[in-house]
Parts: C-alpha cells; sequence; structure tokens
C-alpha cells in the first residue's frame, strides 16, 4: 500500500475497506476520473489503468511524480517552514496559472509549490479565488513534512503504468474495456438521507452533470466494466430503475448496513454493478438480501 502524498478534502481513507470490499475480487485495469488525493488509487496500487481530474495543477503533480520523482524530492528540499516564505510561495504558484505551456522545470517548481503549500496551509485545504487562484491561508504546524521523499519514490513506481488526464470524466468510456474496474468519486455534498434530490447541488457539479454520470456508469455496465460510485444519499434515486446497481448506506460512524431501519444518520451512499458474489469481501446483508 502507499500513503497519498496530499491532504485532500473529501479523501477516502476513512472508507479504504468499505469501499474496497465492494470492488470485484478481481479486474484488469483501474480507472479514477475524480483522483483528487488519492487515497484509493494509492492503496490499490493498480500495475494499469488511468487517473483524471480536472484540477490542472493537480494532475501535472502526478505527472512530475511520476516521470520526475528526483527532481521533485530536491525542488522540495529547497522550500522553508516560514509564514513570509509561505506567501512568497503561493503568490509564486499562482503566478503560473498565467504562463502556457509551462517548462519542463516550470512544471516540477509548480508541482514542488503546490506539495508544499498543501502541507503548510491552513487545514491542508485547497481553495481557489473566482480567479483561480489559490487563497489558502498559512497553518500553525510544529513541523510538517512536505519533502515526502519516501512517498514520492512509492508513489512514482505506482504511477508508471497509469495515464493522467485532465479532462471531463466521460473520458473513461473511450479508456475502460471489459473486465476493467471504474470507481467514480464526484463532488459531492453530505446531506439529510431524507433530503430531495431536486433540491441537491454541489458547487461545480450539479443535477445534469449527476445525470451524465449515471449514463456514463450504465454505460460502462453494459460493456461488463465493473462500476463502483460513492456520492449523497440522494443521489441513489436516480440508480433506482437499473436493475445492475445496487446502494449500500455507510453512516456517519462509518459501518455498513443495508437495513433502512438500522442505518441511523446516513453520510454517503455507494452504488455498485459488482454483484455480491463477486465482492472482495461480503457482509452478513448479502447472505440475508
Amino acid at each position: 500500500m502507499v500513503e497519498p502524498i496530499l491532504k485532500w478534502a473529501g479523501g477516502k481513507r476513512q472508507l479504504l475497506s468499505e469501499i474496497t470490499g465492494l470492488f470485484p475480487m478481481s479486474y484488469e485495469s483501474y480507472h479514477e476520473p475524480f483522483i483528487g488525493g488519492g487515497a484509493i488509487f494509492f492503496h490499490l496500487a493498480p500495475d494499469a489503468g488511468t487517473i483524471n481530474d480536472l484540477n490542472r495543477r493537480l494532475t501535472t503533480l502526478y505527472q512530475v511524480v511520476r516521470e520526475q520523482p528526483d527532481a521533485l524530492i530536491k525542488e522540495n528540499k529547497s522550500h522553508e517552514h516560514e509564514e513570509a516564505y509561505f506567501y512568497r510561495a503561493r503568490s509564486e504558484f499562482n503566478g503560473f496559472l498565467s504562463k502556457s505551456p509551462l517548462t519542463r522545470q516550470e512544471r516540477v517548481r509548480e508541482a514542488s509549490l503546490l506539495l508544499y503549500l498543501n502541507r503548510t496551509c491552513f487545514n491542508g485545504l485547497y481553495r481557489e479565488n473566482s480567479d483561480g487562484e489559490f487563497n489558502v491561508s498559512f497553518g500553525r504546524y510544529t513541523n510538517p513534512d512536505w519533502v515526502q521523499e519516501q512517498r514520492i519514490r512509492k508513489a512514482s513506481r505506482t504511477l508508471q503504468g497509469t495515464k493522467v488526464f485532465s479532462t471531463d470524466f466521460e473520458y473513461v468510456l473511450q479508456e475502460a474495456t471489459d473486465d476493467d474496474l471504474v470507481y467514480f468519486d464526484p463532488p459531492y455534498e453530505p446531506v439529510s438521507k431524507t433530503a430531495d434530490f431536486n433540491s441537491y447541488h454541489a458547487d461545480g457539479f450539479d443535477r445534469d452533470d449527476q445525470r451524465r454520470l449515471r449514463d456514463a456508469a450504465v454505460e460502462l455496465s453494459e460493456q461488463n466494466v465493473s462500476v463502483l460510485i460513492s456520492n449523497s444519499p440522494p443521489v441513489a434515486e436516480l440508480y433506482e430503475r437499473y436493475e445492475a446497481f445496487s446502494v449500500t448506506y455507510v453512516d456517519a460512524a462509518r459501518a455498513i448496513n443495508s437495513d433502512a431501519s438500522n442505518r441511523g444518520d446516513v453520510a454517503e451512499v455507494l452504488i455498485t454493478n459488482v454483484s455480491p458474489e463477486e465482492r472482495q469481501r461480503r457482509t452478513l446483508a448479502d447472505f440475508t438480501e
């Protein structure tokens, strides 16, 4: 198992066993169209597949980790743990927005700045203003590790067989083939399980996008691709009329229960076309349904 390099909002480290337990016991390539911090990807360390994110700076980091780990580690060692330096680094990082394309060395520098800022900013947040500029303030840490040498080297080896994209999630319809596995973790807001889907909205990923994702999942399923989606409970209704998909509810305590009367306050749903007998980990509910 490889540890993620970045802290990232919405990360799935607390749900690793629940999510991977619903994956098929065997599959060919692995695809993750909303990679974020990559907790699931790095946990699996797949031999082949794709990752993707609309955040170009994030995918550039993963490309640099894959192709130039030594240069990245060397650049990481040049940073300082000091508040004034942090704000100079943040300004330099935002300065790359106006440069396109970046040179090979600029890509390394930008990637290093992203990692440094991620490890030293307030709560490890990634947030942009309306101009696309990173605007999180300095965090108060005693001894933050932004060099991440061992994690970068392990991540680099893991990424060798992985294509990195920065585009719409529908790219996976051309990349995934028979017996592959696709894990979708789109932007969403945890909401009450009684919420109306018509009131659901996640910043930058609206109801129409959720329906496009549903349609992509159905198309992949028809092509014999295993699919798992993590999302907010209201989205589950989009999959109700598709017999290939089943829904597992995950409560705030990170425990799974298929019995609605025993679920309590629901935080997320896991939607999959993987049948219970094909899953890596079977629960009691699989035998009683």
